[in-house]
């Protein structure tokens, strides 16, 4: 059976019935569950601050629900409205967005602190019309550069595809290149027909420390394995969050805290956010 990208558009492909099968199948949140963990380590973001990201081809949240409980705030775009009333129904924590992201984003400069992607990249490498503005080169030019720009400096975006071919990859990695990224692509397990995982890793300014990751290796026999090592230590990195949060309780509502987090909003656009003063973060006395 063909790939879904090459059977139909997304927004046709995933229609209600297509919607509903993909959020409901163990097996794809499994995997999805397991590219997600794997994006946010490749992300590198400071553990225990606040960070906004986006969700590139967010579906129905099911990344989405990684990012909540991970600590995160998020919003997510995609081009398939089924998908996104899935996740309405779902009651997803994110900011929803129907997006057409071969047309480019329309966010404000700086938004985000890092952006995510998963399974989502290789359906712009089909054109649906022959217009010139439908070519692959041409949508992924508009998708790298507003990218690019919603990003702040330093951010990492990681994004996980499926490609066909290396001259994709060359096409998309270049295409990123000329849109102002750095960084490349990360393999894991490039020797496994059925575990291996092709990342785009890029970088904007130094993306929080230059320094390129290393992808996951192993082969067919020794895959399983490598991915119960890599999901234990997930669990006990989330553990040690977990732990670091109990200890800062007492930090948690500080005035550090409570001004990075309403600067967060203020990037997010959202109105009403109160000015800060010197009673900020100051314990309040019920009055009776």
């Amino acid at each position: 059976m063909s790939r879904p990208e090459l059977r139909a558009p997304p927004e046709i492909y995933y229609g209600d019935t297509e919607a509903g099968k993909y959020t409901n199948n163990t097996r794809i949140q499994q995997v999805q569950a397991d590219m997600t963990y794997r994006a946010l380590e490749l992300l590198n973001l400071p553990l225990d601050q606040p960070a906004f990201l986006l969700d590139i081809g967010c579906g129905s949240g099911l990344s989405g629900e990684i990012l909540d409980e991970e600590g995160y705030i998020w919003a997510g775009v995609d081009i398939a409205p089924s998908m996104l009333e899935v996740a309405l129904e779902r009651d997803v924590e994110g900011d929803l967005f129907l997006q057409d992201i071969g047309q480019g984003f329309g966010f404000r400069p700086g938004s985000f602190d890092g952006a995510i992607s998963i399974s989502v990249l290789q359906w712009l490498l089909n054109a649906e019309t022959s217009h010139p503005t439908s070519s692959p080169p041409h949508r992924l030019t508009r998708f790298f550069t507003t990218l690019h720009s919603a990003l702040c400096n330093p951010s990492r975006a990681v994004l996980q595809f499926y490609p066909t071919s290396d001259d994709q990859v060359q096409l998309i990695t270049s295409i990123a290149q000329r849109a102002g990224f750095g960084g490349g692509v990360v393999v894991d397990y490039p020797n496994s027909k059925k575990a291996r995982k092709v990342f785009l890793c890029l970088f904007v300014g130094d993306g929080g420390g230059a320094q390129m990751p290393q992808g996951l290796e192993g082969d067919d026999g020794a895959v399983e394995g490598e991915e119960t090592r890599a999901k234990f230590e997930r669990r006990r990195q989330r553990e040690l969050r977990r732990e670091r949060k109990g200890k800062q309780k007492g930090i948690q509502g500080g005035k550090e805290w409570i001004l990075r987090k309403k600067e967060l909003y203020r990037r997010r656009g959202k109105e009403g956010v109160p000015h800060d003063s010197k009673y900020t973060g100051r314990k309040r006395r019920a009055i009776f």
